[in-house]
């Protein structure tokens, strides 16, 4: 997630969330020269800027939603599968213009790629629980890593 943070401090618009925080914090005029520096001392690749971060925050929710599992009345809804829905879906929101950004295949990929690696690559063997009941540590860990999605989104 720092990588994401990173690429998106100062190789995305200053218009997100994260950015402008960060803006108040420092100054515009020092982000700007911070910014300036850190492009010309590291270049990076338009998927690295556009797509990698994406790719990043699907693997690190897939991760923190193994096992996870939501009741609604008698279902249960297995929050493995929500990260993939919920970056393809706001790839098709893009799509039909019912939210800021860029549709794009490459996000599409991306995600699935590391959604992949997150479930098939990282192994580990934890408990299944209900996100909800009880609410743990790990539930809200679960739900932060979801509203982390808010600190990339850019104001009009």
């Amino acid at each position: 997630m720092l990588i994401s943070l990173f690429i998106y401090l100062f190789y995305r618009t200053e218009k997100t969330v994260i950015t402008e925080l960060f803006i108040s914090i420092i100054s515009f005029d020092t982000f700007i020269e911070l910014q300036k520096s850190i492009i010309n001392t590291l270049p990076l690749n338009e998927r690295l800027i556009y797509s990698l971060p994406e790719g990043l925050w699907v693997f690190c929710i897939t991760l923190t939603s193994k096992d996870l599992f939501l009741k609604v009345g008698i279902h249960e809804i297995n929050l493995l599968f929500i990260p993939l829905i919920f970056s393809i879906g706001l790839e098709l929101f893009q799509l039909l213009h019912l939210t800021n950004g860029r549709f794009d295949f490459w996000d599409i990929g991306f995600s699935v790629l590391f959604w992949a690696m997150a479930l098939y690559l990282v192994r580990f063997k934890s408990a299944r629980q209900n996100i909800l009941n009880p609410f743990t540590s790990r539930s809200l860990i679960c739900l932060l890593s979801y509203l982390i999605v808010f600190l990339a989104h850019v104001w009009k």
